[in-house]
């Protein structure tokens, strides 16, 4: 649920501040200007571009996982499997979710000025790899434990 309502929290700020985010990355391309873009306008409008779309993506990505998550502790519940195996997974999920989406969100405010998304990326590789990982792990764990229930009841 916290990575749902975070996605919703970030389309109402979109929404209502679009003009003020954009500025606040300009602004911090422009501090970096002669350093780090060399003077260069087109590059920095590039890496200013995909950090919008960096945002966009974590708001998706925040509906997206959080929804799934949500879905997927719910399947878990009703497969009566074990209160910590559930505790785990749902943890996991939700963890997973709103850390992956957190990332996205860090790497577009990161990536101006550094002059680059990939450095923004690699920068917050320390957040991406085990938030991404968690979901994959439990969305693997809750399809075996599908996997399972079916062999049972057969």
């Amino acid at each position: 649920m916290a990575t749902l309502l975070f996605g919703y929290a970030m389309g109402v700020v979109f929404g209502l501040n679009e003009d003020l985010i954009k500025s606040r990355l300009s602004d911090a391309a422009a501090a970096v200007s002669a350093t780090v873009y060399h003077g260069d306008p087109a590059a920095a409008k590039a890496v200013l571009d995909k950090s919008w779309v960096y945002m966009q993506r974590a708001h998706l990505h925040a509906g997206g996982l959080g929804a799934a998550a949500l879905g997927l502790t719910l399947l878990v519940i009703l497969l009566h499997t074990s209160f910590w195996r559930t505790r785990l997974i749902s943890l996991g999920l939700g963890a997973g979710s709103l850390g992956y989406s957190i990332f996205w969100l860090w790497a577009g405010f990161r990536a101006p000025a550094l002059g680059s998304t990939g450095a923004a990326k690699e920068s917050l590789a320390w957040l991406a790899i085990p938030a991404s990982g968690s979901v994959v792990i439990c969305t693997f764990a809750v399809a075996v434990l599908v996997v399972i229930a079916i062999a049972r009841r057969r």
